[in-house]
């Protein structure tokens, strides 16, 4: 893992900008985005409040080309975000506000102890809901190459958003990504799944009661099945065939029976799973250690694992997740 560290080290101290010397500057982008924004219905009286402090930031270039989810096998990702002292900080935030999350729990029949993973992993408790100025971090993410597309809807989305006054742009600050509030919303999830729970007029992600009921409302909407199992952690035999493997987090393929993927199990197999449950195998190391044939560690993931990858397409964050939300299940 060391090399690994280092390789991406010295790729992250090397990149330059501009991004490219046949590029337009940022400045002229922003003019072209203008153009693009009002196209979409967003008024110029909301760019001009919106994007007229906005700033190309390098470092958020850095942050995207750079993230733990590139670098860190999975034994260290999880125990670093899995951590008792993680599990303490959870259950005091359970015992202070108890009736409510239960009650949520209830209402979108989505259970507390995924609440409480989803938040504490995403910003450890409302404590780090990050200090970016989110316009500037998707307008620098927009003007970039790798994912334009993408960040350009989202930018589109969130002044939409501050154009229906749903949200205030003054407060916009979060991840390097655009994620923002408790539970790190992007602007279109915002869009789709955020709920005024307290129905005082304003959307407040970053407030217990607003924040709980729209990740609740997001994980149900998704098709998350409560009480059903996230994965379980598995050794495989070597003949497994190497087509079953998933590396990738965008699409799980091969998917079979659990009954069928039992036979490439070593071991007793008494896990307790419905042998007709659909699931997938993962070796998630395989995609971050060039020309690893190492099956070590494997897991055989199901339907709810892949609602959390549809939260942030990661392997690792899945486990993460549901690894957090399984000690939860035992601590509260």
């Amino acid at each position: 893992m060391k090399m690994i560290k280092i390789l991406f080290i010295i790729f992250f101290t090397t990149i330059s900008f501009p991004l490219s010397s046949g590029e337009p500057s940022f400045e002229t982008w922003l003019e072209d985005f203008k153009e693009l924004a009002l196209k979409n219905n967003i008024s110029e009286k909301t760019f001009e409040k919106s994007m007229s402090q906005v700033v190309f930031l390098p470092k958020v270039i850095k942050y995207d080309r750079f993230q733990p989810e590139f670098y860190e096998d999975t034994k260290t990702y999880i125990s670093k975000r899995t951590s008792q002292q993680k599990i303490k900080q959870g259950k005091q935030l359970y015992l202070k506000n108890s009736n409510f999350i239960d009650s949520i729990d209830k209402k979108f029949s989505v259970e507390k102890n995924l609440l409480l993973a989803l938040m504490g992993i995403e910003t450890n408790f409302g404590t780090y809901v990050g200090k970016m100025d989110i316009l500037s971090s998707l307008a620098t993410l927009s003007y970039d190459k790798r994912r334009s597309e993408f960040f350009t809807n989202e930018l589109i989305t969130i002044l939409q958003l501050v154009d229906k006054g749903i949200i205030d742009h003054t407060i916009l600050y979060g991840s390097w990504a655009g994620a923002f509030g408790n539970f790190q919303f992007m602007p279109s999830t915002i869009k789709r799944y955020a709920i005024d729970y307290d129905k005082n007029n304003v959307i407040e992600l970053k407030s217990t009661k607003d924040s709980f009921a729209s990740a609740a409302n997001y994980i149900n909407k998704i098709g998350w099945k409560k009480n059903q199992p996230c994965f379980i952690k598995v050794e495989l035999k070597d003949n497994v065939p190497k087509h079953l493997l998933n590396t990738s987090a965008k699409k799980l393929n091969n998917k079979k029976n659990f009954i069928e993927l039992k036979k490439f199990i070593i071991g007793k197999n008494d896990h307790n799973i419905d042998p007709n449950l659909i699931g997938a195998i993962i070796t998630p190391d395989k995609d971050i250690i060039p020309n690893s044939e190492n099956l070590k560690p494997a897991y055989i993931v199901f339907e709810n694992y892949e609602k959390i990858l549809q939260w942030n397409r990661s392997l690792r964050f899945g486990l993460a997740v549901c690894t957090l939300k399984d000690k939860f299940e035992n601590a509260l």
